[in-house]
């Protein structure tokens, strides 16, 4: 098994004859980790909600990664039709081995989506876990599938686990213990997740991974609305100068996504209280750990998105 210390970019290995399915490609984490798997011969499925954005993604990374295999799939994840939609496209791309469910939103103003969601929660947590769902009979076809969700350190802040009707108003919206609820879902559904294949004897293990205080737009999006320009530029720069790039916060789901590692593995920075360095694996919270909550929120999840599964 990959030691749990110093894992570095130089440890990642060749990931050909491969597929990989990363949410959230165009900017950021998401940007960093299929442009590193794409240099090491991966096919890469890049997912994103903008077909524009998705062929500049595309492009950029074919410059860096001359030859490169990579298929793009329109998806907002905010959206659940669209997540379906999706996943009936992605049948025609045959089996993924590693799902990265990378794409996110951080902070955003109180709104509801198409389906009567929160944003937050259903960008963060919704879209992806219906999307795993539908996309299980492709990742069980490869042999060996992994699902790596993506969590944050926020997720140690959130009290209790959102289990109620997640289409009722709560009345006074936070918008940081909301975010910090949807990165603690994605930790129960991790560790539910690979329970369940495990006691079901499927070839599938689940982790997770968070990239600690790293400088990506997801704050500025969050406070302004846009990923530049005006008071979006000021955060940007803050993060600039206090934390680590987004390329080092890309390396956990990396290190999660292609290491040997058992499931239910959570992978984060390993340097002073996980905000930046190498990755290493590291704990969660209790609740996070809590088996009850775990199974509860999996049953309301397929009450939610209406998936029964696996």
């Amino acid at each position: 098994m990959t030691s749990t210390a110093g894992w570095r970019l130089e440890d990642l290995p060749d990931q050909a004859g491969r597929t990989f399915l990363v949410t959230g490609v165009t900017s950021g984490l998401g940007l960093h980790t299929a442009t590193e798997l794409a240099k090491r011969n991966a096919r890469v499925i890049l997912a994103a909600r903008t077909p524009a954005k998705l062929a500049d993604t595309a492009s950029s990374i074919a410059e860096q990664a001359p030859g490169a295999t990579l298929e793009q799939l329109r998806v907002d994840l905010s959206d659940l039709s669209s997540v379906r939609q999706a996943a009936a496209e992605a049948k025609q791309l045959g089996p993924i081995d590693v799902l990265v469910n990378n794409a996110g939103v951080m902070g955003t103003a109180h709104s509801r989506t198409v389906d009567g969601l929160d944003l937050q929660m259903a960008t963060n947590h919704f879209g992806p876990f219906l999307l795993t769902g539908l996309l299980l009979p492709q990742l069980l076809e490869s042999g060996d599938a992994r699902v790596v969700t993506v969590s944050s350190l926020m997720h140690n802040y959130a009290r209790s686990a959102p289990l109620d009707d997640p289409r009722m108003d709560g009345g006074h919206y936070w918008r940081w213990h909301v975010y910090a609820q949807s990165k603690l879902s994605n930790l129960l559904f991790t560790y539910e997740l690979d329970r369940r294949a495990r006691q079901g004897g499927l070839p599938l293990t689940a982790l997770a991974a968070h990239p600690g205080y790293s400088a990506t737009h997801l704050i500025s999006t969050g406070q302004t609305g846009r990923g530049q320009g005006g008071l979006a530029d000021i955060w940007n720069g803050v993060a600039k100068v206090t934390a680590q790039p987004a390329a080092m916060g890309a390396l956990p789901q990396l290190m999660a996504a292609t290491a040997d590692l058992p499931g239910a593995t959570y992978v984060g920075p390993g340097g002073l209280q996980q905000l930046r360095g190498h990755p290493r694996i590291v704990g969660s919270s209790r609740l996070s750990r809590n088996e009850k909550a775990q199974r509860r929120l999996w049953e309301r999840r397929e009450e939610t998105v209406g998936l029964r599964w696996p």
